[in-house]
């Protein structure tokens, strides 16, 4: 992948986060505060947990850090998956956020 390629794949990953942020604070009581500064977006939970996600473009990767840990996401042709095994992006952030806001939410590319 080039890196003009990478970055616009990674960008619109970003740009999903937020508009979920967007539609799960219209829909639910989650109350996610969501702060971008350059390729770095925090969700902040009503707990004051947080997840940080952030673009790491010398290695073309996506990372992710959740209180269970941190993640690393590497664009495999059609998808952002773990290099570790974690599964699909999209997928594991819905569940780390449903963790710690203690609501079912969903986050979708």
């Amino acid at each position: 992948m080039t890196d003009l390629d990478y970055q616009d794949r990674a960008e619109a990953v970003l740009k999903a986060i937020e508009l979920a942020c967007d539609r799960i604070n219209d829909e639910t009581d989650a109350d996610i505060d969501n702060q971008r500064v350059g390729g770095m977006i925090t969700l902040v939970f009503s707990n004051r947990t947080q997840i940080v996600i952030n673009l790491q473009k010398p290695l073309q990767e996506i990372w992710m850090a959740a209180r269970s840990g941190g993640y690393h996401y590497k664009f495999d042709g059609a998808r952002w998956m773990d290099t570790k095994g974690a599964g699909e992006f999209f997928e594991h952030l819905s569940r780390e956020a449903s963790t710690q806001s203690g609501i079912a939410l969903t986050f979708q590319p």
